[in-house]
C-alpha cells in the first residue's frame, strides 16, 4: 500500500469523530432512541460523506472553487437547516426519551445532512488535495473512508446511549437537549462565518 495510506487513515478518523453537526445529532439520536434505531440514520450519512468525497475527488470540488457563489448557497443552506434542527432540538428539549420512537433523524435526513453540512464539503477538499493521486485513487478514498467514518459516528451514537443513564428527569433531559442545540447552531454556523 501507498506510505500515504496511513496518513490518510489518521486524518479521515480526526475528520469523522470530531464534533461536528452530524455527530452530534446522531449523539442526541442514540440517547432518545436507542442503537438499533440510529444504525440506519449513520449508514446513510456515512455513505453520503463517502459520496461526497469521490465526487469532490472526480471534479465536484474543481466546480465549487470555479463558482464560489454555488459553495456560498450550499453552506447558507446547510446552515440554516442546521439552525431549523436546532430549533426542533430545543422545542422537545423537555420531552421525554422514547427508545424506539419512529420521529427524530431518519435516514434521508441524515444523508441530505452530510450533502449540505459545510463541514463534510470542507474535508472533502482537504482530503482530496492532500492524498488523491495515483497510489490512492478516488474510490479508495472514499472506501477507506466509509470503513472509518461508521465506526466513528457510531461511537457517537454510544455515546448518546451512555448518556441517556443520566437523562431520566426532565430538567436533566432539558439541559442536554439544549446544549446539544447550542452546540448544533455554533459548529453549524462557525463553519459559514470563519
Amino acid at each position: 500500500m501507498s506510505h500515504t495510506l496511513l496518513p490518510f487513515i489518521f486524518f479521515a478518523l480526526a475528520a469523522s469523530i470530531s464534533p461536528g453537526p452530524t455527530n452530534l445529532l446522531i449523539l442526541a439520536h442514540g440517547a432518545q432512541r436507542g442503537l438499533r434505531a440510529s444504525l440506519a440514520p449513520i449508514v446513510t450519512a456515512c455513505c453520503a460523506a463517502a459520496a461526497v468525497v469521490l465526487l469532490v475527488g472526480l471534479g465536484l470540488g474543481e466546480l465549487l472553487l470555479r463558482y464560489p457563489l454555488a459553495q456560498q448557497v450550499m453552506s447558507w443552506v446547510g446552515a440554516l437547516w442546521l439552525s431549523w434542527l436546532a430549533w426542533k432540538m430545543l422545542r422537545s428539549a423537555g420531552a421525554p426519551l422514547q427508545a424506539g420512537s419512529d420521529s427524530g433523524l431518519g435516514p434521508l435526513s441524515a444523508a441530505i445532512l452530510q450533502v449540505v453540512n459545510p463541514k463534510v464539503w470542507v474535508t472533502a477538499v482537504a482530503m482530496v488535495g492532500l492524498f488523491a493521486g495515483p497510489a490512492l485513487p478516488m474510490w479508495w478514498l472514499s472506501l477507506v473512508f466509509l470503513l472509518i467514518a461508521l465506526p466513528s459516528m457510531t461511537a457517537w451514537a454510544l455515546m448518546g446511549i451512555g448518556s441517556a443513564r443520566w437523562l431520566h428527569s426532565p430538567q436533566a433531559l432539558r439541559v442536554f437537549n439544549q446544549g446539544l442545540a447550542g452546540l448544533l447552531l455554533v459548529s453549524a454556523w462557525s463553519a459559514l462565518l470563519v
